[in-house]
């Protein structure tokens, strides 16, 4: 380990402390210091971006849909999902086992018309799910019975929908005539709406008591899927087998990675681009040190011609210039991890400030699927940048340390 004497210290701080005419040295080590700060805690508050929407995401399409999802692979509805849903229950790790109905149609208000997704589904279903439930809660779940719908509050929105309205259903696939397929028509009466916080979910679904749904779909007694929840999302493999081999051929078995495979591989890459690109700025900002170090080595050539032949060593000289370059990198990296952990707890109302500001949108629903932006500390990556950061500024200085312990005392005292 290495020791630094109280020497070394004092000379070491005593040229961070540059004199009115050695301003300019004072001003490139200042810059050095905002580099790292900057670099660590953009790349802190980025990766904490990219962590808390991915597992935000997650957590709504997980809240909302389970881990794996059961269809009829002959085309068929489940006429038997209460066996099914038994059996499949008694696995070890499932939680929950939901039957339901989703079918897309095409919904009308009277003032317009939209592509729409119905899910038929029980209210105690509903409320088992924490995510739906907390989604519902402004709704009045007792009364989700008969001919009634619960809507998004973005697909209300568009559709000019309040409670109390009437809301035409239309689906194709209706009943077959001699003069061909006539589509089925009905109005129900809108009783509330949800608010789960992701926007395709609240722009696009309608809720039906699952009863309704299959007297709607003409299904009697049966269901269009089965979605099931895990205790343990690690068990999914197992799990997945263990159903697989419980239904047989007869359905198909498929798991929220599959589904949505594509979206979570875009943002794993972006991610790992991310950090990658933001990585460089650090690495600027240890350039920066190398530079302000080499130039405050060379203003500082006389002094240390003096310390050398008062018997410095060369050892003692590269220590000096280290501690420098250390300390530049250590404020810059401390700052940077303050301002980064700073933001990041406070990013949603930063966001609304900007917002309010700017007057503009800063983060679409529309486009990035959640209406509040997410941020989440993972304290290994944090750990990561940070130690990153400090290795890149010693490494920085130890160049320039060396150059400062390489000059020839005589040469520099001549030239002065």
């Amino acid at each position: 380990m290495m020791i630094f004497s109280k020497f070394e210290r004092m000379t070491a701080w005593r040229y961070l402390r540059a004199k009115r005419k050695e301003g300019f040295i004072s001003v490139i080590t200042g810059f050095a210091v905002v580099g790292i700060a900057l670099g660590v805690a953009t790349l802190i508050i980025v990766m904490s971006v990219m962590n808390g929407f991915r597992e935000e995401l997650l957590s709504r399409i997980l809240g909302i849909n389970g881990h794996i999802g059961i269809v009829s692979t002959v085309g068929l509805p489940f006429d038997n999902y209460k066996q099914a849903v038994k059996d499949i229950q008694e696995i070890e790790s499932v939680k929950l086992v939901i039957p339901q109905i989703e079918k897309q149609l095409l919904a009308s208000s009277g003032r317009t018309s939209e592509g729409a997704m119905v899910r038929g589904i029980a209210k105690e279903d509903i409320v088992r799910k924490p995510v739906l439930a907390q989604g519902f809660k402004g709704s009045d779940l007792d009364a989700f019975e008969g001919n009634v719908v619960i809507v998004g509050n973005r697909f209300a929105q568009k559709m000019g929908l309040v409670v109390g309205s009437d809301l035409t259903l239309i689906s194709p696939n209706g009943k077959i005539t001699a003069f061909g397929t006539v589509p089925r028509i009905k109005s129900y009466k809108v009783i509330g709406t949800f608010d789960v916080g992701m926007y395709e979910y609240d722009a696009n679904y309608i809720f039906m008591p699952l009863k309704t749904a299959q007297t709607y779909f003409g299904l009697g007694d049966a269901v269009s899927q089965l979605d099931v929840t895990l205790r343990d999302d690690t068990m999914l493999k197992p799990v997945r087998k263990a159903i697989e081999d419980s239904v047989g051929a007869a359905a198909y078995v498929y798991d929220w990675k599959q589904s949505n495979s594509a979206f979570f591989n875009a943002i794993d890459v972006e991610r790992n681009v991310m950090f990658i690109v933001l990585t460089l700025i650090i690495l600027v900002a240890a350039f920066n040190i190398i530079t302000g170090l080499i130039m405050l080595v060379k203003d500082k050539a006389r002094d240390v011609a003096v310390l050398r032949t008062m018997g410095a060593s060369k050892a003692m000289i590269m220590r000096i210039f280290f501690i420098d370059g250390a300390v530049i990198g250590i404020i810059g990296t401390v700052v940077g991890l303050a301002l980064g952990l700073l933001f990041c707890d406070n990013i949603e109302a930063i966001r609304q400030l900007l917002q309010s500001i700017s007057g503009q949108d800063l983060f679409s629903a529309e486009i990035y699927f959640l209406s509040q932006l997410p941020a989440k500390v993972n304290v290994t990556e944090v750990t990561a940048v940070v130690l990153m950061a400090l290795i890149l500024s010693f490494l920085a200085t130890l160049y320039p340390a060396y150059r400062a312990a390489k000059f020839d005392p005589v040469e520099a005292l001549r030239y002065e």
